[in-house]
């Protein structure tokens, strides 16, 4: 983030708080610091523990925008970062119903004042539906047989009982394709190793937050307040998050998008952003060591122009 003393820092996935206590370290006392979090629990934990660390602010990060300027901020000249996805707070709270692994109700909610919960998706969405979100967020293969395992098994009350489906509908499949030991695993395969209902859960949780459509007003509005040399930090922790963070850092980093047979622009287009990391940054084997699920993490950086 290249950390300065007296310029403007958001976090803007305060979560908790471990990036914004790292980021008041590094500016000391000068300059704003500013924490957003959908997820009110997390930002009134980490408003109690650090609460001179920041100016806090309950709400959505897709609205950045909205919310500095209502804090009389319309420019950011330092950095903004956002760290994507469930928190582990927020994972490791069965009552908060993102963990296959810990039984709690069918929630999934980053912000428990919004109205669509996963239960809802689960027992209320017809199969066609349902099976659209799992193969659109979850790039889950079996797709179309777990929707219709779920359909059949509703009403579904919890965790336990939705992973338990998934497992046995995806072990069923497994065993009736009829697997060559001597054949070799995709990566793909490897992926699904880790638990059969890793892929449903993480397109659930991604429709009830509407995620996708978030992260891109968020990187769009956060391009337009930052200031020249300020940087915008982003760590996404599966495919579809970081397409759109590639995709995205690289519209605003490309210059004229004239036709390639024009002799002259005239679209005037300029570039916006200078990207700072030509490949993702991943973690080292001693973090991942530390810190299982930072395998998985990506961080890209652009520095606007």
């Amino acid at each position: 983030m290249n950390i300065r003393p007296g310029l403007t820092y958001v976090d803007a996935t305060v979560g908790a708080a471990g990036h914004l206590a790292a980021i008041r370290e590094r500016m000391g006392s000068q300059g704003k610091l500013v924490g957003i979090d959908k997820d009110k629990a997390s930002l009134d934990k980490a408003a109690a523990r650090l609460p001179a660390a920041a100016l806090y602010v309950h709400g959505d990060y897709s609205d950045i925008g909205e919310h500095l300027k209502s804090l009389g901020i319309s420019t950011v000249d330092g950095g903004i970062i956002a760290d994507l996805g469930v928190s582990s707070m927020q994972l490791d709270n069965p009552e908060r119903g993102f963990s296959f692994l810990k039984d709690g109700p069918l929630d999934m909610r980053m912000d428990h004042t919004q109205k669509l919960s996963a239960a809802t998706i689960v027992n209320e969405y017809q199969e066609r539906e349902i099976a659209d979100i799992i193969f659109k967020y979850g790039e889950e293969r079996l797709s179309r047989q777990i929707a219709r395992r779920i359909v059949s098994r509703r009403p579904i009350h919890t965790t336990g009982e939705l992973s338990e489906i998934i497992a046995g509908c995806i072990y069923t499949a497994r065993g009736t394709r009829g697997h060559n030991k001597h054949r070799s695993k995709s990566r793909s395969d490897r992926l699904d190793d880790s638990h059969p209902a890793t892929r449903t859960f993480q397109a659930l949780r991604i429709a009830v937050n509407s995620e996708l459509a978030r992260l891109e007003k968020f990187l769009h509005e956060s391009v337009k307040i930052l200031a020249p040399g300020a940087r915008l930090v982003v760590i996404s922790f599966h495919s579809l998050e970081d397409r759109i963070v590639k995709q995205i850092l690289r519209l605003y980093a490309k210059g004229c998008v004239c036709p390639p047979r024009h002799p002259v622009c005239t679209c005037g287009k300029r570039p916006e952003l200078l990207i700072m990391t030509s490949k993702p940054v991943t973690a080292r084997e001693a973090e991942v060591l530390a810190n299982i699920r930072s395998r998985s993490a990506k961080l890209r950086v652009g520095e606007k122009i």
